[in-house]
């Protein structure tokens, strides 16, 4: 195992290396809020550590809390992570080729799948590097994670009133940083309008949660005006512009 991730660090340059050094950075302080509103939010410490380990999925962890946090049921909120991971079917069809060929080695590599490793592997033209890439980010991410949502765990139980720390405030920053850039597009951009004022009127009527699944009722109007992306096989299939166009489609 430490042959194969010397191996995978020996393929990427130095320069990809520090830029997955610092998302593994600020991904650690991301995890450090979700465990301490986690915990803030009455759920046991266990709990938020234990779905880092294996959900090991940043947006759908926040909207499972948060759902349960506001009263909402515990279906509501396993349906509405569920939602929040349907972008990782075009990031499974982007990559499918990167993870492997046979059937084991897809449902392995597809569990560190996260916005950022299929945004690094994307840039990627090589695909051994692309797929050095993908592993050594994911593997990297996970790490990360599990020590930053630990801390916030533990830090939680220490401070009465985690909120104090105003770590709630940053998950929220990251997912407007995302969807800023897709905002440009003006099909993707009347989706969202449409889609948070849906889930804006519904709120005060509905159970908690169940306001961002009506929301995605205003999702295909991001395919309005959206040409169809086509790639080239080999080495043109990896180029940046591709990748960006699968991960503005995936939002």
């Amino acid at each position: 195992m430490m042959i194969a991730m010397r191996s995978i660090w020996r393929t990427i340059d130095r320069q990809t290396g520090r830029e997955v050094l610092l998302v593994c950075v600020a991904v650690c302080l991301v995890g450090a809020s979700f465990g301490a509103i986690a915990v803030g939010a009455g759920l046991p410490v266990w709990i938020p550590m234990l779905m880092s380990v294996v959900v090991f999925a940043g947006g759908c962890q926040f909207m499972f809390v948060g759902i349960l946090a506001a009263a909402g049921g515990p279906w509501t909120a396993v349906a509405a992570g569920l939602l929040v991971n349907l972008r990782h079917v075009p990031f499974g069809f982007a990559l499918g080729d990167t993870l492997g060929g046979s059937l084991r080695s897809r449902l392995l590599g597809s569990f560190p799948m996260t916005d950022e490793s299929v945004a690094f592997a994307l840039a990627q033209r090589d695909p051994a590097t692309r797929r050095a890439v993908y592993l050594a980010c994911g593997a990297g991410l996970f790490v990360f994670w599990n020590i930053g949502t630990v801390a916030g765990a533990l830090l939680a139980g220490v401070i009465p009133d985690p909120n104090l720390l105003g770590l709630d405030a940053v998950f929220p920053a990251v997912v407007l940083a995302l969807v800023l850039p897709s905002l440009r597009d003006t099909s993707v951009a009347l989706a969202a309008v449409v889609g948070g004022a849906l889930a804006v009127a519904c709120t005060p009527f509905v159970p908690a949660g169940l306001s961002i699944l009506l929301a995605a009722a205003a999702v295909p109007l991001a395919a309005l005006g959206r040409k169809p992306v086509t790639g080239g096989s080999g080495g043109s299939g990896g180029s940046d512009e591709s990748g960006d166009e699968y991960l503005e489609a995936a939002r």
